[in-house]
């Protein structure tokens, strides 16, 4: 894979993640949405849905993967550490990218937004928050959550019939078969459902980080704080959790 196969992919990949996946937290929470507190159902489906189109579309180019703790997890697994960087920027831009979109498609919703007496804060529809404020246990959640995510999608590879493993020599290629990138979706959804009620389950610094930074970026009316003083957590936990996933991975498979 080319370098610029792999910058596109993950630009591409990732940014349809990020479209689906603000798009229905904006859906659910701003008003005038047809979608109005339909519920967190809905949006661990969301977000599931976006890895679908999104791994489907990057993984001719790049794999696939667009989240920097799984980049890290198939790095620690293959030792293949030169085109990480390469990824993990391509991930960014891309979040970032699809939260512009999200943003411009209930471009009216967030404008009416301006005009309610009491505005709904419009941060978790671009990054995640904790219901509790507690950095260490929300650190641990986010770690947590990140190795339920994968250390699975490593073993699908070693899984006959449902994927092929990374690609040797090349820090790609974790979808062998299409049933792989289905399955990977429904884990997310999962994830959402089991693990998400504490944190948001960023399990994905790019999926945060990004956004966050596009939401302080925005005109958006009445948007309140992005809470930067909260960021490290949705970057740092999954971070730690892909690198916990693929030295786990190397010893017990």
């Amino acid at each position: 894979m080319s370098n610029a196969d792999i910058f596109l992919g993950e630009v591409i990949g990732t940014a349809i993640l990020i479209l689906f996946g603000a798009g229905v937290c904006a859906a659910v929470t701003l008003h005038h949405s047809k979608a109005k507190a339909s519920g967190w159902i809905v949006i661990a489906f969301g977000w599931g849905f976006g890895v679908l189109a999104g791994a489907y579309t990057a993984a001719p180019l790049s794999g696939g993967h667009l989240n920097p703790a799984v980049t890290v997890g198939i790095a620690v697994d293959t030792g293949e550490w030169g085109k990480v960087p390469l990824y993990i920027a391509a991930q960014l831009v891309g979040a970032a990218l699809g939260a512009v979109l999200a943003w411009l498609a209930y471009y009216a919703q967030f404008q009416a937004n301006a005009d309610l007496t009491h505005a709904q804060p419009t941060l978790g529809i671009f990054s995640t928050a904790p219901e509790i404020r507690k950095p260490v246990a929300n650190l641990v959640t986010e770690i947590v959550a990140t190795v339920g995510l994968v250390l699975p999608i490593l073993a699908f590879g070693r899984n006959a019939g449902i994927g092929i493993g990374p690609i040797p020599g090349e820090a790609a290629g974790i979808y062998g078969s299409g049933i792989s990138v289905l399955l990977v979706s429904l884990l997310v959804v999962g994830i959402g459902l089991s693990l998400g009620g504490p944190t948001g389950y960023a399990i994905n610094p790019a999926r945060d980080l990004g956004p966050r930074l596009v939401h302080t970026l925005l005109p958006i009316p009445n948007k309140g704080t992005s809470d930067w003083g909260y960021a490290w957590i949705p970057v740092t936990g999954p971070l730690v959790g892909g690198l916990l996933s693929g030295i786990v991975f190397n010893a017990v498979f």
